[in-house]
């Protein structure tokens, strides 16, 4: 089986490849737009097209869904194969997920939700996993200098999301949508395990915000109407990923030494201690099997599912202590394999207890490694899309 990864420099696709390489997939790249991020759909489409008219390849894969790349394998009757690492990805909201030559991989069940009805043959869901081979590599090289660098108490790595909402570059959103999107905020942040920014936003409100935002992404040819969705997820998703990164730093950074690995602007929080960004693929991993607690604050766009970062954490053997979402259960004993809190009160009374807990700590760090390591590895995920291919050939 020979395959064509189309590549956009995603953090997974080391890892699909070293993993579909070691089950016996012949794997040719193309990497164009690695180096080009202007590269244009219709550029995506001719490139796609030139490799495949090479012959021999049984699919094209990507990271994300692609329209181009799935209107191409669909005049060329190839399986179109993608994994979304990503919500929201608004890409699926394109009429190209009905050709039958998808095989659609989503990571997040209510993602899987949404879409899977226009497509049911052609849609899957399968969670994330952890290089932990990689991960290993990079673990067993810490050294002393590494020690004094990265260790700390509790470390948060992330983006604090001010530069990734649209919503704060807003200046003519009325004062009736701002403030029923703080409201509407301020509810959200009660609640973890389940969202409700789409079923409470108002037809008003998302008018505002369309009207408000010349560049409000409004597509053409979907599948159905998608205002609400890019309203909820797009703009009142992302400020409150904001709000809340923000807000949580900022109550615990008043009692507890935090590490902040970003680069975001973090003049808002003068108690943490900004550490700047970080590699991903080599000072990442020491951050999290240094830090003694590994702090997780999943995106609300993400509603259901585990991000990459709860997999990468358990991956390099760090203990991690994350927002509560109904997946855990699925895959990971609470209190045995990580931990959870539901509000900023239980955030900081378990910060605390893993602190002076250091025993437990660490048992729980080693358990939620092994775990993943036995079950939740790229080559077992990639072995589970094999056979869900194989059921439902093209």
């Amino acid at each position: 089986m020979k395959l064509l990864f189309y590549r956009y420099g995603s953090i997974c696709e080391p890892s699909i490849i070293t993993a579909l390489r070691s089950l016996g997939i012949e794997v040719a790249e193309e990497t164009e737009e690695i180096r080009n991020k202007s590269f244009s759909p219709g550029e995506c489409a001719r490139r796609v097209a030139s490799r495949l008219m090479e012959g021999g390849y049984s699919c094209v894969f990507s990271v994300n869904f692609y329209p181009a790349v799935a209107d191409i394998c669909n005049q060329l009757k190839t399986m179109y194969v993608c994994w979304t690492v990503d919500c929201p990805v608004t890409e699926l909201f394109s009429r190209s997920i009905l050709h039958p030559c998808n095989r659609i991989f989503l990571f997040d069940w209510a993602q899987y939700e949404t879409f899977s009805v226009y497509n049911p043959d052609c849609i899957f869901y399968l969670p994330l996993c952890a290089d932990t081979d990689r991960w290993d590599r990079e673990t067993a090289a810490i050294t002393q200098a590494d020690r004094d660098r990265y260790g700390a108490d509790l470390s948060f790595v992330g983006s604090l999301y001010t530069e990734k909402s649209p919503l704060e570059k807003l200046s003519s959103l009325s004062d009736y949508s701002r403030g029923y999107i703080d409201a509407l905020c301020e509810s959200q942040q009660l609640i973890y395990g389940s969202c409700f920014l789409e079923q409470a936003l108002s037809e008003r409100v998302v008018r505002d915000l369309r009207r408000a935002d010349p560049d409000f992404y409004a597509p053409q040819n979907t599948v159905c109407e998608t205002d609400s969705y890019v309203a909820a997820h797009q703009y009142v998703g992302l400020h409150l990923a904001a709000l809340e990164r923000r807000r949580i730093l900022d109550r615990l950074s008043a009692s507890y030494p935090v590490s902040l690995y970003t680069r975001s602007d973090a003049s808002a929080l003068p108690r943490v201690r900004n550490c700047g960004g970080v590699n991903t693929l080599h000072e990442m991993p020491r951050v999290f099997h240094l830090s003694r607690i590994n702090l997780n604050i999943t995106i609300r766009p993400i509603q259901t599912g585990l991000s990459l970062r709860v997999w990468d954490v358990l991956g390099c053997g760090g203990f991690l202590l994350t927002n509560y979402q109904a997946e855990i259960p699925e895959y990971f004993e609470i209190g045995v394999d990580l931990d959870t809190w539901a509000d900023p009160d239980e955030l900081s009374d378990k910060v605390d207890y893993y602190l002076t807990h250091e025993k437990e700590r660490a048992e729980i760090a080693r358990n939620g490694y092994e775990k993943v390591k036995k079950l939740h590895t790229y080559e077992k995920r990639m072995l589970q899309m094999l056979r869900i291919l194989t059921e439902h050939p093209l």
